[in-house]
């Protein structure tokens, strides 16, 4: 599963670890995160995240 970068604060969410601090479980994949899910270090949407290499 692919990676996604913030292009505000560089939070990298893995979708090996999810975000269980915020309720994402692990093996959650970037595209089923829930559409209201916000980058848990500088709280922008999941539009401001891009695909890492």
């Amino acid at each position: 599963m692919d990676k996604y970068e913030c292009k505000v604060c560089g939070y990298v969410y893995d979708p090996e670890k999810g975000d269980t601090a915020n309720g994402i479980e692990a093996g959650t994949a970037f595209e089923d995160l829930p559409d209201d899910w916000t980058c848990p270090l500088c709280g922008v949407g999941k539009d401001q995240f891009e695909k890492t290499d």
